[in-house]
């Protein structure tokens, strides 16, 4: 897909080259130079290609309101349907393994920290509880929250909006960051479902935020969920091998 702007400038740029070949006295050179120094054919020139459909939001020639140009996603509001969508597909796959196991009662204690205030995976990640050493060894990027541990399975229609992970032989870790359409209930008893079934000894927590943490023998999982924008729900999701 071609944004409008880039298709004036692909198509500008061999008009005023066949200009030059019918004897105006502008030169290759100068037209290039017009195009490179010009803010509006500079930038048609060196955007990207949009060839993801992810990346298409970014075509704004009808737009009324314009997304920020460094915006990863377009902005999702939360509505039922959509809710019904993802509520429906996170039943169906739980089923396939058996019972769903009900969401507990919160116990009287804490959840590790606030993860809300937090930023940055690293931060994250020594908030949980997980080690140093791997915190600092955490590498930022998408392509983390593909591959994802069992009992750390994204929502389904979940919208990720942060990841970042480390698995070099020493450390196995991912943090992720996302956005889903259902309540917080709906996602804390998906992830306590995953959690219980890994045998994870998952307990749910109310203070300082709404979470879900497993222990288990050799993996550990964190879980917080709180209220996102445009009626969404936001999840954090802290696992790592020990």
């Amino acid at each position: 897909m071609f944004t409008p702007s880039l298709r004036i400038a692909l198509f500008a740029v061999p008009a005023a080259l066949a200009l030059t070949a019918c004897g105006t006295d502008t030169a290759p050179e100068d037209v290039i130079g017009v195009a490179a120094t010009d803010p509006l054919m500079a930038r048609a020139l060196n955007d990207p290609l949009m060839v993801d459909p992810d990346l298409a939001y970014r075509n704004e020639a009808n737009a009324a309101l314009t997304v920020r140009y460094d915006h990863p996603l377009p902005p999702l509001v939360a509505t039922s349907e959509l809710a019904n969508q993802a509520r429906e597909a996170a039943r169906v796959e739980l089923l396939e393994d058996g019972p769903i196991p009900d969401l507990p009662f919160a116990s009287g204690g804490d959840a590790s920290a606030d993860l809300a205030t937090l930023t940055k995976a690293d931060a994250m990640l020594t908030a949980a509880g997980g080690a140093a050493e791997c915190a600092g060894a955490l590498e930022a990027g998408l392509k983390w929250s593909v591959d994802m541990p069992g009992p750390s399975k994204i929502m389904p229609h979940g919208l990720v909006r942060q990841a970042a992970g480390v698995s070099n032989g020493v450390c196995d870790a991912r943090i992720v960051r996302y956005l889903t359409p259902v309540d917080i209930e709906d996602a804390l008893g998906y992830h306590f479902a995953l959690a219980d079934r890994a045998r994870l000894r998952p307990v749910r927590f109310e203070t300082p935020e709404q979470a879900v943490v497993g222990d288990g023998r050799n993996e550990q999982l964190v879980v917080h969920v709180r209220e996102g924008t445009g009626g969404m729900t936001a999840v954090d999701l802290i696992y790592w091998a020990k």
